[in-house]
């Protein structure tokens, strides 16, 4: 028997144009800056190695050192500007797009559910992050 993986989508229209957006999407110094899902969690490292077939790895740990790990994996699809495709360490799939509407990108990231966590609180994860790096390319 075959269990389907399920997808989760999120998505947030930034008010910015696209090139701005990718950029902060993809410089390491950015993505530390944005990629947690609350105050309490911080990301103190970042590798980011652009090209297909390569990997990137984002620490993120609780600031106050109780918990943390490794989100990483290994580029499929890199579409400056348009799409990235990567799959996770664990064999999850995550697609994201970057579609430009003028001096607006709308961003929608698709990825495989994972066992662990309700879809609901994934869900929720995967969106704060979206909107802090949301919060974070607008100022």
């Amino acid at each position: 028997m075959t269990t389907l993986k399920q997808n989760i989508t999120v998505q947030t229209t930034i008010d910015a144009p696209v090139e701005k957006v990718w950029k902060k999407w993809t410089t390491p110094s950015d993505i530390m800056e944005w990629n947690n899902a609350s105050d309490d969690w911080h990301t103190p490292h970042v590798e980011n190695n652009m090209q297909v077939g390569e990997k990137f790895l984002a620490r993120m740990e609780a600031k106050d050192g109780s918990f943390g790990f490794d989100f990483e994996g290994t580029y499929e699809v890199i579409i400056p500007n348009k799409k990235i495709i990567y799959v996770l360490a664990d064999g999850r799939r995550v697609d994201i797009t970057f579609e430009s509407k003028g001096l607006q990108t709308l961003v929608t990231e698709t990825f495989d559910a994972e066992d662990e966590n309700t879809l609901e609180l994934q869900r929720t994860g995967w969106q704060a992050i979206l909107d802090n790096f949301k919060k974070h390319t607008e100022k």
